[in-house]
């Protein structure tokens, strides 16, 4: 009996432990504080970020218009030909009808 009880007391405190270590790095990371006021900007912090703004803008114009791509485009021709009705397929001859073909002369006439 003994034996079960350290055993459990063991178990306990190593599942203790690993609760522990895991809870640590979450309460480091401490609590969300959220709807605090943005602290007051000096007027060099609002004048510099203007300017990274403006140059931002400024970046946007230098860059090319892009014409859209087509990945497909070098396989597919632009004029190519749209693609004829599907022919019908020509139905299964019987047996009988098969043996009336190959009568030549005056019986594959009538």
């Amino acid at each position: 009996m003994r034996m079960k009880t350290s055993r459990n007391i063991s178990k306990v405190l190593g599942a203790c432990a690993v609760i522990a270590a895991l809870a640590g790095s979450a309460w480091a990371q401490g609590p969300a504080k959220y709807g605090e006021p943005d602290k007051a900007k000096t007027a060099a912090q609002i004048a510099a970020e203007k300017e990274a703004e403006s140059a931002y803008r400024r970046s946007l114009g230098n860059i090319p218009e892009q014409k859209s791509t087509d990945p497909w485009g070098t396989v597919r021709s632009d004029n190519a030909p749209a693609k004829a009705a599907a022919a019908p397929k020509p139905k299964a001859k019987s047996p009988d009808a098969k043996s009336a073909d190959t009568k030549t002369g005056a019986a594959a006439r009538q």
